[in-house]
């Protein structure tokens, strides 16, 4: 397919000779002639046929080596109709259409040296070369110690300096910081781990964008996975947790133990993440930030429902084969053991070909990579361009490269990965604080004027200093009214909540822990024992306290390595290798472990048996065992939702549907809940009265134009842009006098209709049917004002349009109640 085969086809050889001859001198000893053969049943392609005896002549005249390649595609030959089908799901093709793909044969796998010597037994040179080509190209990719740019001159004085007035600031308003020699003590100690790892700078990098990003009122939320567990983060205001309050550990981040890159997932509001990345990218440089690259494998269910698709299977039948195969949460079940397991899958395959087909191609093709993309957080910076440590890729939808390795490779590569995630949750809170404000009230003002609490001395009234033991949002919990509440809005998750009946944080930090697959079992036990319903089981007096806070139950990754601190001697970052040992079952380590937490275990006057059990123990819950930071970080953000909810509902379900604009299905659930669950005053949709967006008005929500179906909100943004006339609100007194002020044109029709069913002129037409048929006619006579005023037009009596007559509206009878609602 390259220039001299194209012209040696095309029968111009000597065109081709002179290409030949200008590489040759262009390249010098680097050219290669290049032989390929994927002998068919009728001989060599056609292709290669007719350019076959041209290269070699070429290679022979000017002396030029040989080189035998073998095009691959797949591995084995019987590979070639699962690849073909790969091939049409990329191409959005049938396994049955002819296409330029046939080109391929069976030939094309990844054929062994002896098949290449036999292959090109007339030419053993060309065969050899490939050795030499090989040694060329040799490339062993650079391992790196992590690369950051540099953030201070002495990186180690700075971390200091921050972190011990950052930490004075928050002991200053920390209410149960009874003593601060533990506060300093674990800030010494953290201080000492970050610097001898050499992580200074790193943590330096990452406060610098987040207090940029709260110094611009961007939300960030308080936490996230196992940094929440260092106090020099807490003191940096990197998090907003903590450690000691929540018998948070450091080691569970940053493990002197075991050398590894400290990992911040850093939760931004939304719709402003976008905004901190560009920051870094401006501080930095452009050329030093990017995005990080990942691909989307083919999956057994994916597998199975590409290749149903391009085998031209019945919608219904590819999906009924495709729910045969279990979902399990820790790993996609392979179809291989899907076959293994589910006799009915079995039967398919055995009863009809193209179901054996389709699962025979499906196991080829399983695990293969399907495409290309960035990861949705991951962000890289480097003290250099990127592009002099790792390759780069430009993905069409970014203006920001991507780095060419995926996560695992990027970091031996030495680039250091950031997480910029996005969270809906913390936008909701944002909306909802932004309207509390907007009604005149500070956020510890409940709607009757009422105090809902004191704001501590020195501390700004935001949704961080509001108190933990608010009896209303408890209570909101206990009754599972918690629709819209992060992380409790499941109907098994509500379930769980009247079981258990919460009465602390404490309570919703297991919660968020304990629901999810394997934990899930232990919650009836919690609640029977912390509603004094059951007594609380003893494993061992050494351990009772640091279960104590789980009613007796292993629920938390950190309290694995707290009992075999306790019991057993392990230091912290000693215990964090069992956990992960224990958690990824490697054999040989545990094998080893087993006989050290034993003597340890001895040693506190704990015998074999009893040892041996809690090991056991252990290594069961380390497999399913949740990260306690993580979860803590994430009931918070939850309680903040309940409060927010139990003390200013309006603003709150305002601030929720706001950010479900569009989700029509979210929005009912939503409205019904405020009209029923909280029972809420509300203001229909009305030209005069919302917004393009949810707002409250007098303590009652008041319905978003633009959340109407097939309704644009920036269409909307022309109406209340309208009716503000010198910054003061003058509703439309009229149909027509909406017209004159608002180019209906650019509203479009459609939205019009939708916000005429939804009775949003009635207060200007009470008559929605006439409304509706007479849009045409409303629309026109806008048309007509606005074509005026753009043409600068103004009559003598005064403004554009004016002398224009009202178009009659067509007169006839209302919908009844009953045709109202339907069109609503």
């Amino acid at each position: 397919d390259g220039p001299v085969g194209c012209l040696l086809r095309a029968g111009q050889a000597p065109a081709a000779e002179a290409l030949m001859q200008q590489f040759s001198e262009i390249y010098g000893d680097r050219l290669y002639v290049e032989l390929q053969r994927h002998p068919g049943e009728t001989g060599l392609p056609e292709a290669e046929r007719l350019t076959e005896a041209g290269f070699i002549e070429f290679a022979y005249r000017m002396d030029l080596p040989l080189v035998a390649t073998n095009d691959v595609y797949f591995p084995q030959p019987d590979m070639y109709e699962a690849h073909d089908a790969l091939i049409c799901i990329s191409e959005g093709a049938y396994v049955d259409q002819q296409a330029p793909r046939r080109r391929l044969s069976a030939q094309h796998y990844f054929k062994t040296p002896q098949e290449m010597v036999t292959l090109f037994a007339d030419l053993p040179e060309a065969v050899a070369n490939t050795l030499e080509i090989a040694r060329r190209c040799a490339f062993m990719a650079y391992r790196r110690d992590p690369i950051l740019p540099k953030f201070a001159t002495d990186e180690v004085q700075e971390l200091q300096c921050q972190a011990q007035e950052g930490l004075a600031t928050r002991l200053a308003i920390i209410p149960h910081a009874d003593t601060v020699e533990a506060y300093e003590k674990r800030l010494e100690f953290e201080l000492k781990i970050i610097e001898g790892m050499g992580y200074p700078g790193y943590f330096l990098i990452v406060a610098d964008f987040i207090k940029w990003a709260k110094e611009k009122n961007i939300p960030v939320g308080p936490g996230r996975g196992s940094g929440a567990g260092s106090l020099v983060a807490y003191s940096l205001t990197i998090t907003d947790l903590d450690p000691l309050r929540y018998s948070l550990l450091f080691e569970r981040f940053l493990n002197p133990e075991r050398v590894s890159m400290p990992d911040f997932d850093i939760d931004f509001c939304m719709d402003r993440r976008d905004e901190v990345i560009q920051y870094v990218q401006e501080k930095y440089g452009r050329d030093k930030v990017g995005q990080i690259i990942t691909f989307g494998a083919l999956l057994s269910k994916a597998a199975v429902r590409d290749i149903g698709r391009v085998l031209q299977m019945p919608y219904g039948q590819v999906d009924r084969l495709s729910k045969m195969i279990p979902v399990e949460a820790v790993k996609p079940v392979s179809i291989e053991k899907a076959l293994a397991d589910e006799p009915r899958l079995r039967e398919e395959a055995q009863n009809e070909e193209v179901v054996d087909r389709l699962l025979t191609y499906g196991q080829q093709v399983e695990g293969l990579l399907r495409n290309a993309s960035t990861h949705a957080a991951g962000v890289v910076i480097g003290d250099r361009p990127l592009d002099a440590l790792v390759p780069l890729y430009q993905d069409p939808r970014s203006d920001m490269p991507a780095t060419q390795f995926n996560m695992k490779w990027v970091e031996q590569a030495g680039l250091v990965k950031f997480d910029f995630l996005g969270l809906k949750t913390l936008t909701v809170i944002q909306n909802a604080v932004d309207l509390v404000i907007k009604s005149g009230r500070a956020l510890h003002i409940a709607a009757d004027g009422s105090s809902l609490y004191e704001p501590a001395a020195g501390t700004q009234d935001d949704i961080a200093a509001i108190p933990l033991d608010d009896e209303k949002s408890y209570a909101l919990y206990a009754a599972a009214k918690t629709i819209a509440v992060f992380q409790v809005e499941s109907s098994g998750m509500m379930d769980a909540l009247k079981r258990m009946k919460p009465t602390c944080i404490e309570d919703i930090v297991a919660l968020v822990a304990l629901y999810r697959p394997g934990p899930m079992e232990n919650i009836p036990t919690y609640c029977e024992v912390k509603n004094g319903l059951k007594e609380r089981a003893s494993i061992h007096p050494l351990i009772d306290d640091i279960l104590e806070e789980t009613q007796g139950i292993i629920v938390y990754q950190e309290q694995v390595m707290q009992i075999a601190q306790v019991m057993a001697n392990y230091s912290l970052g000693g215990a964090d290798l069992l956990r992960r040992a224990m958690g990824k079952k490697i054999k040989e380590a545990m094998d080893a472990e087993r006989p050290k937490f034993e003597k340890g275990a001895a040693e506190n006057g704990v015998d074999a048996k009893k040892a041996s059990e809690v090991f056991d123990l252990l290594e069961k819950f380390a497999n399913y065992g949740f990260n306690k930071s993580h979860a803590a970080a994430y009931a918070v953000v939850s309680y903040q939702t309940a409060w927010l909810k139990a003390n200013h509902p309006v603003e709150f379900m305002a601030g929720v549907m706001n950010c479900d604009l569009h989700l029509t299905d979210k929005l009912a659930v939503y409205f019904e809940e405020v009209r029923k669950g909280l029972s809420l005053p509300f203001v229909p949709p009305c030209i005069n009265r919302s917004q393009a967006t949810f707002d409250v008005h007098e303590g009652a929500l008041v319905y978003a134009l633009g959340a109407l179906k097939n309704v644009g909100v920036e269409a909307m943004r022309l109406f209340t842009q309208a009716r503000l006339v010198e910054g003061v609100e003058r509703p439309f007194v009229t149909l027509f006098d909406m017209a004159r002020r608002v180019d209906l044109k650019r509203v479009g029709k459609r939205p019009l209709e939708m916000l005429a069913r939804a009775g949003a002129f009635d207060e200007l037409d009470g008559n929605r049917r006439r409304i509706f048929s007479s849009l045409d006619a409303l629309v026109g006579y806008s048309a007509a004002i606005h074509e005026q005023k753009a043409s600068n037009q103004v009559s003598l009596f005064g403004e554009a349009g004016e002398d224009l007559p009202e178009p009659r509206l067509i007169s006839m009878e209302d919908w009844l109640p009953a045709e109202r609602l339907s069109e609503e």
